[in-house]
């Protein structure tokens, strides 16, 4: 069996296992058009009730922090004023890019009805359907760790250009485990897993990611794909390719 320098994977989503074009071009505006009448099927269903009040709280923590210009969604609102009200705030959060567990959560089942009805279909580079297949022969667990929420990963991967690659995946990670700008969420990861931080690597397209894993102990590679914001100098290895990830 071959013998490679780590014992399991931790990948990122966009910009190193899909192209940011599918998440900016085709996710975000799927959701942000769709969100309104979502919301207005949805609005009484229990899962979407609690969306609802974090986002509430999340919009209220805002506020009284550094966006006092916040949307926010009054305790009392019902009916076609919540929708308007949740709508406002999503949308300015979806403007900002911002990456809440709320808003991840919502975003998540619109998604789930578009791949539910083949209108959408996610984009993997050819790469990583050939690197998870050898992982998996090489019995090297692969793991996936997004700010997207952990049914949103799931829905992605199960819908992809080359097929349902759930199989090939060992588990997900999201925002509920930490920030990935925090090393201790990595140490968490290393510790769920059952590696040693070391034992591990972890690719991601975002410099600070990757700062923090290697705090954590983890081997990093950053993701240089057609698309990505260009980086400044560091000092992580790089890759191209998870073909690289079998040449160390």
């Amino acid at each position: 069996m071959t013998q490679l320098p780590y014992r399991a994977v931790v990948l990122d989503i966009e910009g190193t296992t899909t192209p940011v074009t599918f998440v900016y071009d085709v996710l975000f505006p799927y959701a942000r058009e769709r969100v309104a009448a979502f919301l207005s099927t949805n609005l009484e269903h229990p899962e979407v009730q609690r969306d609802l009040e974090l986002l509430r709280e999340q919009a209220q923590n805002d506020a009284e922090g550094d966006f006092p210009d916040a949307p926010q969604i009054p305790a009392d609102a019902t009916g076609q004023a919540m929708v308007e009200a949740a709508v406002a705030n999503i949308h300015w959060q979806m403007d900002a890019d911002r990456k809440t567990t709320a808003l991840k959560s919502l975003q998540g089942k619109i998604w789930k009805d578009g791949y539910a009805a083949g209108t959408l279909v996610a984009s993997v580079y050819p790469d990583v359907f050939t690197a998870l297949g050898r992982w998996s022969e090489l019995e090297i667990p692969t793991y996936i760790y997004s700010s997207g929420s952990i049914p949103a990963q799931k829905l992605l991967f199960g819908h992809t250009e080359k097929g349902d690659l759930r199989p090939q995946l060992a588990g997900y990670f999201d925002t509920t485990t930490g920030p990935k700008k925090n090393a201790q969420s990595y140490l968490d990861i290393a510790h769920l897993i059952h590696q040693d931080p070391e034992d591990v690597v972890f690719v991601t397209d975002n410099l600070d990611e990757a700062n923090a894993a290697a705090d954590a102990g983890m081997q990093t590679r950053v993701a240089l794909r057609p698309g990505n914001a260009p980086l400044p100098d560091h000092d992580h290895k790089t890759l191209t390719s998870f073909d690289a990830l079998f040449e160390d």
